[in-house]
């Protein structure tokens, strides 16, 4: 069970004020490099250490510095995994966006709904 003073991140600001007359912006992209960046030189120093959760790194002196060293290092493997699911997301994108040409496929939507609200269509009723 963590401490009672975990500190946790503060809650996204892309919401619209108490007045709504203004939004702020942020970024939601992570990137592994700069993150890798920072926590090299921090992990350099701990030489090894366990992995992160395990009953080892449990075990270990919240002040030890290859529990510290635990952390930086599972930081960096998360930010690496969100920076690829980010990467194969917006693949993804592209793909869909390519495999259609969406403005026809909207059209035929458009037109059909028209067509049955206007009665030159009427669908068929399996019974």
């Amino acid at each position: 069970m963590p401490p009672d003073d975990v500190r946790r991140p503060a809650p996204p600001q892309d919401r619209p004020t108490d007045d709504h007359t203004s939004v702020a912006i942020i970024s939601h992209q992570v990137g592994w490099w700069d993150v890798h960046l920072y926590v090299s030189p921090l992990l350099a120093a701990a030489v090894s250490w366990p992995m992160i959760g395990t009953p080892a790194w449990c075990q270990l002196d919240d002040t030890d510095p290859a529990k510290v060293a635990a952390v930086y290092d599972a930081a960096q493997h998360w930010a690496l995994r969100v920076e690829t699911a980010q990467e194969a997301r917006a693949e993804a994108s592209r793909d869909i966006s390519a495999a259609e040409d969406w403005g026809a496929v909207a059209r035929g939507i458009r037109r059909h709904a028209d067509a049955v609200r206007s009665g030159a269509y009427i669908p068929r009723v399996v019974i």
